[in-house]
């Protein structure tokens, strides 16, 4: 039995996620785009995925590539999030907004990123729409002191940190 499509996004926005900035350079050339469809996979050896769509410029230039990196969000970067996700701003614009740094495999990396994770593509499967790229971490950087910019029901929300009034 085949699930009605607008039902199934329905119950996706349900599902609460991480906000985060997709990165990658090489070959191919520098790209970056907004995604919540990000999850570890191992931590022997450390392995991350990302959904990315088989008709986006992304899944091409990280297909190029081979690397990228995970710039997971705080929620002081609401505005950088919605940039990115915006196809119709062009790539150096979306670059221009935010300060960036270079990572091991060329990735740019968001300067004040919750978390950085910089990956080589080890294994890529496409499913439906949407190509599935496993990466194996070749570095991480760690930056706690923000609270996480996640999205539910549509909409952006940010944790509290622990220890913080309600």
């Amino acid at each position: 039995m085949a699930i009605d499509q607008t039902l199934f996004r329905e119950a996706m926005s349900t599902l609460a996620a991480s906000v985060t900035i997709i990165t990658t350079d090489g070959p191919g050339g520098r790209h970056g785009m907004t995604a919540t469809a990000v999850c570890s996979v191992s931590d022997e050896p450390a392995t991350v995925l990302a959904c990315i769509n088989r008709t986006s410029t992304m899944n091409a230039r990280v297909k190029q590539n081979g690397v990228m990196c995970l710039n997971v969000l705080g929620g002081h970067h609401q505005d950088l999030s919605m940039l990115f996700a915006n196809p119709r701003i062009c790539v150096e614009d979306r670059f221009a907004k935010a300060e960036w740094d270079r990572s091991i495999t060329g990735s740019p990396v968001l300067s004040n990123a919750l978390i950085a994770l910089d990956c080589e593509v080890s294994e890529i499967t496409e499913v439906g729409t949407h190509s599935v790229f496993f990466g194996r971490l070749t570095d991480l950087a760690i930056a706690t002191e923000h609270a996480p910019l996640l999205y539910f029901g549509r909409g952006f929300h940010t944790l509290k940190p622990q220890g913080t009034a309600a």
